[in-house]
This record gives C-alpha cells, structure tokens and sequence, in this order.
C-alpha cells in the first residue's frame, strides 16, 4: 500500500518520494492517521476502506474550495485514490503547537485572527445557491449537498429531514420532529440569508494553530449554506472563546437572532451523533427539539 501512496505522491510533486517512516498518529474517529516521512518531508495520510474513497475525494475538493478564497489556512491536499484495500488522502503536514489543536489558540489575539479568517472565508458565496458540487460526508454520513435555491428548503429536506430519516431507521423515537420541521419556514423568516462556503464540521477538534502561530481549521464538511452554521458548532463541545467571535464580527457581524438560530443549527450536529454513536444523543436532541419549539 505505501509503495502505491509513495509513487502517487511522486507522481503529483514531480520528486521521487520514498518514506521511511510510517509513523501512527491521531486520524479522528473515523479514519487512521499517519505521519509518513523520506527524513527530509512529512505528510499526513490519512487510511480507511477502499469503499470510502469518495469520501476522501470530496474532503480533497472541499479543502481546494477553501484554499482558493486565500483566506483561512486549511492543509492543502496533494493526492487521494486507493492503495490494495484501502481508501487513502495525502495531505499537507502541519505541525500544531503545545500537542493539541486547541491548547495553542489559547491566547486572544490568536483566537481573534481566526475569527477573522473565518470571517473573510464565508464572504465567498455560489451563484447556485445552497449546496456544493457534489455530496460529501459529516462524519461517515451521507451529507446531501443538491443545489436548492431557498436556504429553508435546503435546511428542512437535506439537513434536519435527512437525518431525521436516518435517525428513524437506527430506532430513535422524536415524536415532535414533524411539527418541528413544519415551523422551521417560520423560525427563519425574515432571516436574509445568502449562500457562504462554510466548513461544515467546525467544532474545536477541527480547529488549531500552528507553531509558527497560524490559525488553521480542517476535516471540513464543505457546502455552500448560512455562514450561521459554523459559528453555531462552535458553541457545540465546550465552544471557542469570546474573542473568536470579536474577530468575526470585526469583518463580517452576525444578524440579529442569532441565539435564536443556533440551536436549530446545532441539533443537525446532535442528531448526526445520534446516527453514529446512539447513546444519549437521541434524549439531547429532543430536549433541542423542544427548546427551539417552546
């Protein structure tokens, strides 16, 4: 298998590639992570099942989306396919500091640039409307992306619906999840909302900095959606700290009603969750449920 990875590495940079090292290191809780090195470079691969190769290819596309707005660093992805039996993605390697992605953010001005970044990313918009080019993944599920124009019918059939599908089929009872679905039009009137390249996924497992001191988010979930979205799973897991969102609406403030917003935002997340680890995660979503309909 990494004889194949080293050649297509090869074959992408246009230097013969060779590693030495195939060194385990943390993937997230789908995938297995590698630092893969010659002694003079290091890239991150990360490995599952050959049948998860889209799944690959598509955080590979995400990821280019976001490097071309040139605004928040994400690892840039050299090359994606399959190796024997195994699904593969060869990413940028970067290194984060004190050993977490979070740790090293830990002082403001660090948190406020990202903030900014962040900012200056969702100001890049689609003429086609809410979705992305093709579908990708949250996790391991199924994420639709088919271009809609209305962002409330988005919502409702390929984000909150969608799941709620799937959330039936593993067992999980929401008895208000229809009557939720029907006031969502409604919860979100006279909420303007223009398509922004989001990332998807962006909790604090999916964020960092650098030890050259760089705000850096990967792992993404990409689409075109409300930029809403990702400032509300960063509340979602212990949230990031106020000074993340001075940062953000320093280039681009959020709209009023917000905290009215996040949590029907968040319970896309909670329910994802549920469809892949049950649990308590089904109690937590119908208590959402019932906050956001009180």
């Amino acid at each position: 298998m990494w004889t194949q990875i080293d050649a297509h590495i090869s074959q992408v940079t246009g230097e013969k590639f060779t590693s030495q090292q195939q060194r385990s290191v943390g993937g997230g809780c789908i995938n297995q992570g590698y630092a893969i090195s010659n002694g003079e470079i290091t890239y991150f691969v990360k490995i599952n099942q050959a049948s998860q190769a889209a799944m690959f290819e598509a955080e590979a596309l995400g990821l280019k989306e976001m490097l071309a707005t040139a605004s928040i660093r994400v690892p840039n992805p050299l090359s994606w396919g399959v190796a024997e039996n195994s699904s593969y993605i060869v990413l940028e390697w970067l290194e984060l500091g004190n050993g977490n992605s979070n740790s090293s953010l830990r002082d403001a001005p660090r948190w406020e640039e990202m903030g900014r970044k962040l900012a200056a990313m969702h100001k890049a918009s689609s003429s086609e409307g809410f979705g992305w080019k093709i579908n990708n993944t949250i996790g391991s599920t199924p994420q639709i992306n088919t271009w809609t124009a209305d962002w409330t019918e988005f919502y409702i059939k390929h984000r909150l619906g969608y799941q709620f599908q799937l959330a039936r089929r593993r067992g999980g009872n929401f008895p208000s999840s229809e009557k939720l679905l029907a006031a969502i039009p409604e919860l979100l009137t006279n909420h303007q909302v223009q398509p922004s390249l989001v990332h998807g996924d962006l909790w604090g497992g999916n964020a960092g900095c650098t030890t050259s001191g760089e705000p850096v988010i990967f792992d993404p979930a990409t689409y075109f959606g409300d930029r809403e979205v990702d400032i509300a799973m960063t509340e979602l897991f212990g949230g990031f700290p106020a000074a993340f969102y001075k940062g953000y609406n320093e280039v681009f403030p959020l709209n009023p009603g917000y905290e009215q917003r996040k949590t029907l935002y968040n319970l896309y997340h909670i329910l994802n969750h549920f469809n892949l680890f049950g649990g308590g995660y089904a109690s937590q979503a119908n208590r959402m449920i019932d906050e956001i309909l009180r």
